[in-house]
């Protein structure tokens, strides 16, 4: 297998719980309706293109990225815009979205249905970047940055790695683990797609050893390509965070405020790889994902294939129903993901999972004093002061937060899993950084 590596700050090691691993890939049914955000990705909402009344086709462009950080949204079904209206997404904020009447499924006449591997990819970098802009990638990770934004490398700087993110870190979640052993020659033509958008020679593929069959399957494919080689790595959270992959991998450090282009690195998870070969070579936007639906009491953990807009509950019912003694339902997993309010959300773009916890592990515990033990500032991958940062946002001097390098914080909550006062660490870290982002902002706008 090879030498394991792993990244040296800080890290944990959470009980891992995939419970749905080596479970196949199942297709949901469409449902009779579905609610599709305008927002999904990381940056400005996208504008609408189509309006009441219209009839769309799954695949069809309904909403326009409206800035540089932005990204096209598409039909995920063929039907009726029935309304456009502000909708409850995961965060609990209505937000504008399109509602569509589904009626059968009639795709555009461009896109290629056929299971057919197409490894032949004579675009040049610049048309490479179009197709993904025009299929609406964002990061499938979570961050939902848009892809085509992170290919377009500024003047002056060089890319020399291709970092392939298959470490899925995080408890519990195993659709990227799944889409590797089922679309594994897929993601490897993808890999070679952002080589070239890129222009780099090598691609990296990160795989935590808790994947010793992603790692199998995904090395015999690599050996095959030129500069495509497969790193297997420790199991230690949150190494699928990128500066920590970067660190990892190419033992290079990504500086406070900067970007992985910084050190020659950009970072794509495996399922942004896998749409980026359906976009280029397939002509298929992002209308459907995996996810991921688990939890101890949960029936039948599964992975799904789930076109967007479906509403959560349809995903828990494929995967058994709610238990009896759910006392939560997370969107994502349990160490970054964030509380639903309610399971008529729709899965977007960045959905990756829904873990439902019984009510007796989904209670916080009190709060104690913090007796300065130092355990979160140990276990920070980021090198930050937790205990101080929360503070600081706790009692409102967000100049100091700022200075103390809130922003740098991954929120990946390793201080919190860790602290023996139950502070809730995280909350804090996440309210201090939107207070200084907007501050941030504010100064940059003058």
């Amino acid at each position: 297998m090879g030498l394991l590596k792993t990244f040296v700050l800080g890290g944990i090691h959470p009980p891992e719980n995939k419970l749905s691993a080596n479970s196949p890939v199942r297709i949901l049914e469409i449902p009779p309706q579905v609610v599709v955000p305008m927002g999904q990705n990381l940056g400005a909402p996208s504008k609408p293109v189509v309006k009441r009344g219209d009839k769309v086709k799954t695949g069809q462009l309904i909403a326009q990225a409206s800035g540089f950080i932005s990204s096209d949204v598409h039909s995920p079904v063929s039907g009726t815009i029935l309304k456009i209206d502000s909708v409850m997404d995961m965060s609990g904020y209505r937000r504008p979205a399109f509602i569509i009447k589904v009626e059968g499924d009639e795709w555009m006449e461009n896109i290629d249905r056929s299971e057919t591997l197409i490894t032949d990819i004579n675009l040049n970098p610049e048309e490479i970047i179009a197709k993904v802009k025009e299929a609406g990638i964002v990061g499938m990770g979570g961050a939902t940055f848009p892809t085509h934004v992170k290919l377009m490398i500024s003047p002056g700087k060089k890319a020399d790695y291709l970092i392939i993110n298959g470490v899925e870190c995080e408890p519990y979640l195993t659709a990227d683990h799944q889409l590797m052993l089922e679309k594994g020659p897929e993601i490897i033509v993808g890999t070679k797609i952002l080589m070239k958008a890129l222009n780099v020679k090598q691609a990296v593929i990160g795989i935590e050893n808790n994947k010793p069959d992603a790692i199998e399957l995904m090395s015999a494919l690599a050996v095959r390509e030129e500069g495509i080689t497969v790193q297997p790595l420790q199991v230690k959270y949150p190494q699928g965070g990128e500066k920590q992959l970067i660190k990892a991998i190419t033992n290079r450090e990504v500086p406070s405020g900067k970007l992985p282009v910084e050190v020659g690195c950009v970072v794509q998870n495996v399922g942004t790889a896998f749409a980026v070969y359906e976009a280029v070579t397939k002509n298929k936007p992002l209308i459907e994902r995996v996810v991921t639906v688990t939890g101890k009491a949960l029936k039948n953990p599964s992975n799904l294939k789930v076109r967007i807009g479906t509403p959560i509950k349809n995903l828990v019912e494929m995967a058994g129903g709610m238990p009896d003694d759910t006392g939560k339902i997370i969107g994502g997993g349990p160490m970054m993901g964030k509380a639903l309010a309610t399971l008529d959300v729709p899965v977007v773009k960045g959905t990756s999972g829904i873990l439902i916890m019984r009510d007796e592990a989904s209670h916080r515990l009190a709060e104690g004093p913090c007796i300065r033990c130092s355990k979160c500032t140990q276990v920070c991958p980021m090198g930050l002061e937790p205990f101080l940062l929360s503070r600081l946002a706790r009692i409102g001097n967000y100049s100091s937060a700022e200075q103390e390098k809130v922003m740098d914080c991954i929120e990946c909550g390793s201080c919190q899993y860790t602290c023996p006062a139950n502070i809730p660490l995280l909350d804090y870290l996440r309210l201090g950084k939107s207070k200084v982002g907007a501050m941030i902002r504010g100064r940059t706008k003058k």
